[in-house]
């Protein structure tokens, strides 16, 4: 991508805007769009989107309406012909969420007893353990294999570069699990991450199966159903979206693990999912600023 717009704004509202363009209605699906903190004593963020192309006055008049007529400054700049996800990651330290030390070829694994080490290079693919939706999923899984959850049919649906079923392999070996996102490179990234990583990519016990499907919308996610652990990193929208469909698909004791969503979205899910059956069990906010992100653990209502 070349060029970039930005607008940068307190970070509630630039919340509001991320919030606002998972409305597809609002903003256009086929163009990239990030918050990142700008300026964390005053609490400024800034809302990023690329292009590949020069921006129209329409890309413009969009990432504007995010904000409701509150118009913050945009500015437009042209960039070098650069990866800018394989740049930004290069030279990323590693991160270490519970029991996972997760890295790139940049850095060497952690040889520690009790630490289980990943190395996902950077790809275009969400899901190197870098963003704090991922790491504090990654913190969840140790948490729930530390309470005594037993799964042996593990679902990560958006699964990106796979390392959340990586991880869930780690911790339940015997388990099948079933890696699936819209996106074909993200199969592509499962295969390569897990050759880089000796996982086995297969379909029988132990092994990761990658698929590309929209949601839960595939002949094998519906075969293996039901499933005792559920993970999705995704979006709010498309979360509340397949709570039925997620509901319909697990045991009466799962366990669901939901993230990619705002700390002011998480009310909006929860009730999705209470209607579906799931109560709180536990979450974390993760997150520069006092947390700007929810990783909700749920469970059945009447789980024992």
């Amino acid at each position: 991508m070349t060029w970039k717009l930005t607008a940068t704004a307190p970070r509630p509202r630039i919340e509001a805007a991320l919030a606002a363009a998972e409305d597809e209605s609002r903003w256009p699906a086929d163009i990239t769009i990030a918050a990142a903190e700008v300026d964390e004593a005053a609490d400024i963020w800034a809302l990023e989107c690329w292009l590949e192309t020069k921006p129209r006055p329409a890309n413009e008049k969009a990432l504007a309406a995010l904000f409701d007529g509150n118009r913050p400054r945009i500015v437009t700049e042209k960039l070098p012909d650069t990866d800018w996800l394989v740049t930004s990651q290069q030279h990323t330290p590693p991160i270490r969420a519970g029991r996972f030390h997760v890295h790139t070829p940049d850095f060497p694994a952690l040889s520690a007893p009790g630490v289980v080490d990943f190395c996902i290079p950077a790809a275009q693919a969400f899901g190197t353990g870098q963003h704090a939706t991922t790491s504090g999923c990654l913190a969840m899984l140790d948490e729930m294999k530390r309470q005594g959850v037993i799964a042996r049919e593990v679902a990560d649906i958006g699964s990106g570069t796979g390392l959340l079923a990586f991880a869930a392999r780690a911790l339940w070996p015997r388990a099948r699990f079933t890696a699936s996102d819209i996106d074909p490179l993200c199969a592509e990234a499962v295969v390569s991450n897990a050759k880089e990583n000796g996982i086995p990519i297969g379909v029988g016990r132990g092994q990761v199966t990658p698929l590309v499907a929209e949601g839960m919308d595939d002949d094998l996610i519906d075969w293996r159903a039901p499933y005792d652990l559920l993970i999705a990193n995704i979006l709010a929208g498309p979360l509340i979206e397949l709570a039925p469909a997620f509901a319909a698909a697990t045991s009466p004791r799962a366990h669901i693990l939901l993230s990619g969503l705002l700390v002011s979205q998480e009310a909006a899910v929860r009730a999705a999912y209470r209607a579906c059956g799931y109560r709180l069990h536990r979450r974390l906010h993760q997150g520069e600023s006092g947390g700007q992100w929810s990783i909700l653990w749920l469970r059945r209502r009447f789980a024992g």
